[in-house]
């Protein structure tokens, strides 16, 4: 039994919604085990710009460095939104990233085997899989800076001699990329013990520093299988040979892109949860930011048609590692399992034959298989 601070950032879009179905399952195991569990509630997003004047204040900021843990929901895309503000609401993911030094983005793809007719891609091809994507999160083109640097801010636009020109700079430095490759080997460590690291070599200098770096940091790995591959054929053979990958990491641009086409492998982005984690420790563990992959999607906010087992699954994540609780995180897994064995689904995973339910719904379909008030079909 322990008692635990979660920072809950629903922010936009379908992001309340999500987030309250995770909340429901916490409530549910800290019930279930004794465990108290303080949510504070904060603005962030569209939702922040327009209450507070920034997509996320400092003392929210403040806030979730004093936190064991952090939950996210979604923010940015709202047509609502049309340019209005100087401030973009997804400057509030950079500012968590770069303030709270959240650099190793963890996603996890396992298809859920009563699942793998609901992807495009055939399920022989499917069944096996299980992969995690190391993405780097806090260096690259999206902390691309100029002269002088402007944090948060990866571009800009203007008018020269020669007309209008556009320009990002992507800096990695070699300790930021050794960092995000010994994390990817600790993980690989303890799975297939197979690591795969995505550059583009042949063409950046970035990567070749990448591709350097990482065959110095493999040599202290010798029981890790280790390959290069560059990121046009990483992303064939991830639709091609899935099950061929174990751990893959990469840097920022390259990880946000692969990871929204494995989520395909799941047959939907509302399956795939992601956990963001630093250096900074609490008491029970890694201080880390949880969120599902997916985005605001405002043209089904308030509709019950959003999935919210990305969510729930980034809250199992934010058990095990933020909170040190490995039973109760796995006891969320097998619930959402059952959950779709039981032939549950969501709109985006219409399926003939299954029962389609809400977002509210889904969420309780899983609280009931916590609480054990239902049996799994066979």
């Amino acid at each position: 039994m322990g008692t635990y601070t979660i920072t809950v950032l629903p922010g936009d879009g379908i992001g309340p919604e999500v987030t309250e179905q995770a909340i429901r399952v916490l409530d549910t195991i800290a019930e279930r085990y004794g465990h108290t569990f303080t949510y504070h509630k904060r603005l962030v997003g569209l939702a922040a710009i327009e209450a507070e004047g920034d997509a996320i204040s400092d003392e929210t900021l403040a806030l979730c460095q004093q936190s064991d843990a952090i939950l996210f929901g979604a923010v940015g895309g709202l047509p609502t939104y049309n340019g209005r503000y100087q401030v973009k609401p997804e400057s509030a993911l950079f500012k968590l990233r770069k303030g709270l030094q959240f650099f190793a983005n963890l996603r996890f793809i396992k298809p859920f085997n009563d699942l793998l007719d609901a992807s495009t891609i055939k399920p022989e091809v499917l069944r096996g899989t299980d992969l995690v994507v190391v993405r780097e999160l806090t260096g690259g083109l999206y902390y691309g800076h100029l002269e002088p640097p402007v944090p948060g801010k990866p571009s800009e636009i203007r008018q020269t001699a020669r007309g209008v020109e556009a320009i990002d700079t992507l800096l990695y430095t070699e300790a930021e990329i050794e960092r995000i490759l010994r994390i990817a080997f600790d993980i690989a460590h303890d799975r297939k013990k197979k690591v795969t690291s995505v550059d583009k070599a042949n063409v950046l200098s970035s990567s070749v520093l990448w591709r350097q770096t990482a065959d110095r940091v493999a040599a202290d790995y010798p029981d890790v299988a280790f390959e290069h591959i560059l990121v046009d054929a990483c992303s064939m053979h991830l639709i091609r040979k899935p099950t061929n990958f174990d751990v893959i990491v990469t840097e920022n641009l390259f990880g946000d892109i692969l990871t929204d086409e494995a989520s395909m492998l799941a047959g939907s982005m509302g399956m795939l949860p992601s956990a963001s984690l630093g250096t900074q420790r609490t008491a029970h563990g890694i201080l880390g930011m949880y969120e599902p992959i997916h985005g605001s999607a405002p043209d089904i906010a308030g509709q019950g048609k959003a999935n919210p087992i990305a969510t729930i699954l980034s809250a199992a994540l934010l058990l095990r590692y933020s909170l040190g609780l490995k039973e109760e995180a796995d006891a969320i897994e097998t619930a959402i399992t059952r959950t779709v064995t039981a032939g549950y689904r969501t709109e985006d995973l219409r399926e003939e034959g299954k029962i389609v339910v809400n977002t509210q719904e889904m969420g309780q379909k899983i609280v009931e298989m916590l609480t054990q008030k239902i049996a799994p079909s066979r």
